[in-house]
Formats: structure tokens, sequence, C-alpha cells
């Protein structure tokens, strides 16, 4: 039974982890110029923020969720100027300067799990998405049976995980291809794409709110 659960869990986190949006170009940015560990740590924040919001679907916290669809606007338009702050930063970046500062300086992986963490934070149509998922598959979790919910979120946890390090060490196997040029070019490239969802994002979440 305990099995079973952490594999729908499993299941879940790495479903809802795979589409590659904004925080997915985020790890491989990081993986390409910094390093693997610093792409798998800023998966690591978003699987901890994916975790929590699983927290408040599964046990069906009707009060945070409805305070989260009462300010969904607000924590959407936080998220859209984090992500829009964020895809300015990777635009910019020169990876000369980048290369330097990390070989002088190092990575701090704390920090780079945080950063994505937070911009994952301020999205709560993520809440909506494991509560649709939940929903759907019939998953509900009893605040009676702490040990079932902890095997179940567990199993969100790693497999959201699990997807951030087969990412990671996808874009690692084939970094040794970039040469200083190519990073230059991927960094506009990724800052381009990030500046698109937030485009699309701002587009979407503004005509939902005003039609409404």
């Amino acid at each position: 039974m305990f099995l079973s659960l952490f594999i729908e869990g499993f299941i879940v986190g790495f479903a809802v982890s795979v589409p590659i949006g904004p925080i997915g170009v985020l790890v491989l940015q990081r993986t390409v110029n910094k390093n693997r560990l610093s792409g798998f740590f800023s998966g690591i924040g978003a699987a901890t923020s994916d975790t929590i919001y699983a927290v408040i679907a599964g046990f069906s916290l009707s009060y945070v969720i409805n305070f989260i669809k009462q300010y969904q606007f607000t924590f959407q338009l936080v998220g859209t100027l984090m992500l829009l702050i964020l895809g300015i930063f990777i635009f910019t970046k020169n990876p000369v300067k980048d290369l330097r500062n990390y070989r002088r300086k190092g990575s701090s992986h704390f920090q780079d799990m945080m950063s994505t963490f937070l911009v994952t934070f301020t999205n709560p149509l993520v809440a909506l998405v494991f509560l649709a998922v939940f929903t759907g598959s019939g998953i509900v979790l009893d605040i009676a049976k702490p040990y079932q919910a902890l095997f179940m979120l567990s199993g969100v946890f790693l497999g959201a995980n699990f997807w951030w390090f087969i990412l990671t060490s996808l874009a690692d196997l084939f970094k040794h291809k970039f040469n200083l040029r190519v990073l230059w070019w991927f960094n506009k490239i990724a800052g381009a794409m990030v500046l698109v969802f937030v485009l699309v994002s701002l587009i979407i979440t503004l005509t939902s709110h005003f039609m409404n």
C-alpha cells in the first residue's frame, strides 16, 4: 500500500515537472553556464515549491485554496514580475564574466535553490494543477494517516527531482559542445524564451482577470 502511494506520488511529481517552462529554461541555462549541480539545485527549489503546493492540494485545505484563488491575480502579477527580471538578467548575462566569477568565487547552490523556489512559489496555478491531478486520479490525503501522506509526498518530491536530474544530466552531457560564442547566444535565446513566457503569461492573466 505504502509503495503504491509512493509510486503514485512519484508519477505525479515527475509529470507536473516535465513541461519545459521558464523554470526549465533557467535550470538549463545554469547547468550550461555553471555546472550540473547548480542546475540540479535550481530544480530542487522548484520541486520543494511543488511539494508544498501538493500538500495544500492533497489535504484539500479549502481555506488556503480559497485564499490562493482570491488573490490569484496578485500572485500571478508578482510571479510575472519576477520572471521578467529573471529573463532580462539571463539575456544580459556575459558568459566570459560569469566563468571568471565562477572560477574565482564558486557558486552558491543555496541561492540557486532559493531563487527558483521563490519564482515557482509565486505561481499559484501549481496548487490548482495538483488539485486537478489529485481529483482526477482519486488521490486524497488523510491528515489522520500521516504515514500515507508522507509516502505520497515523498514520491512527489523525488519524482520532480528525478526529472531535474535527467534534464541537468543531459544538458551537462552536451555542454562541452558549447564555446563562449555559443554560450553568449544560448543566454540570449534562453532570456528571450523567458521573456516570451512572461508576455504570454501576462496577456493570459490580464485577459482572464478583466473578462471575469
